[in-house]
């Protein structure tokens, strides 16, 4: 019989591995159309794949304990409301340091943990920056307009700068979606190199806003040509549109990173944004990425999470395995 102390020992084990490795950045490649047009999606398939996975991976007790910590290194807490103030960043920005309250880190054997990143609007950047200093915790701005990607383009690039020597790390850019919609692939890896171009030594993160793009094709088309311009990541959503992250999408999408990297050998980031807020839903987004790309993929530097209320619900259950009982939500504030 597993004893407490054995049991915590499991969940230190399961959840120590918070390696501040960076992967190399994607040079990208010259566009390749055969390739873009030769992708396709098999739309029942990929749902039906989609939808068998909740109920064939699910993880309890201490294995399940170990996954929600990891989790917790993998989101960027996010704040994109139109009324931000600096007071609501640095709270942000606190809970970024100390996720999760001490005594439970305490029982689980677990003696630091953050979140992978705090995302903020450009105005709020040198707040964040101010907040984190000294945490390795990056601030990601989102930026181009977002997050409908309409402003005019000189703005959209000079936005991104602005944001970079405001001490931003990460730019999470939006792509014009007209280019998606039309099949101008070679508008948007104009758009996404020079993106990528402006962004410096600052990680791009190029958001989709796969709920507007019309088919899952199209969503799989648009994956590669970012990638080929140099995305870092490829993400989603800004969380703003009426659909965001959704299994059948990132199966999608995962798969493009798989090809990409089997056909250069650079590794591209996953972001999944926009309607994940509960710890049972994180966990099926973990099994999926590590069944379709592997171990690697459940670093900070190649997968996050798009999230905010997901950490409130991650802790509740955090705080379940240790106590056995859960708490209101309000013990667990955000900000």
């Amino acid at each position: 019989m597993q004893t407490d102390s054995e049991s915590t020992t499991a969940v230190a084990r399961g959840a120590a591995h918070l390696p501040q490795v960076t992967e190399t950045r994607n040079p990208g490649m010259a566009l390749d159309m055969d390739w873009v047009m030769r992708a396709q999606a098999n739309t029942s398939a990929i749902e039906r794949r989609a939808a068998t996975l909740p109920g064939r991976r699910s993880v309890k007790k201490d294995y399940q304990a170990a996954w929600l910590l990891k989790t917790i290194s993998l989101i960027d807490l996010t704040t994109l409301a139109g009324d931000d103030t600096p007071g609501r960043v640095r709270r942000l920005c606190a809970k970024a340091r100390h996720p999760v309250r001490a005594d439970l880190l305490a029982a689980m054997g677990i003696d630091h943990l953050t979140t992978g990143a705090v995302c903020v609007y450009h105005d709020m950047v040198p707040t964040a920056v101010e907040a984190l200093a000294g945490s390795g915790i990056p601030v990601a701005a989102v930026s181009t307009g977002f997050p409908a990607g309409l402003s005019p383009f000189s703005l959209r690039l000079a936005e991104i700068g602005e944001s970079v020597r405001a001490g931003a790390s990460e730019i999470d850019i939006v792509i014009s979606r007209r280019h998606v919609l039309t099949g101008n692939w070679q508008a948007l890896y104009d758009e996404m190199q020079q993106f990528r171009a402006a962004c410096g030594e600052a990680h791009v993160k190029a958001i989709l806003a796969t709920g507007e793009l019309g088919s899952l094709r199209n969503v799989a088309r648009a994956s590669l040509v970012c990638m080929m311009a140099g995305a870092d990541f490829i993400k989603t959503s800004t969380g703003k549109e009426g659909v965001n992250a959704t299994l059948p999408v990132s199966l999608v999408m995962m798969r493009a990173i798989r090809d990409y990297h089997e056909r250069t050998g650079v590794r591209v980031g996953y972001k999944p944004a926009g309607g994940i807020s509960k710890a049972k839903d994180a966990l099926v987004y973990l099994a999926l990425m590590k069944e379709e790309l592997g171990h690697r993929w459940l670093q900070p530097d190649l997968f996050r999470f798009g999230a905010s209320s997901l950490l409130g619900d991650i802790e509740r259950q955090l705080e379940h395995h240790v106590t056995g009982a859960y708490s209101a939500a309000y013990r667990h504030p955000l900000a």
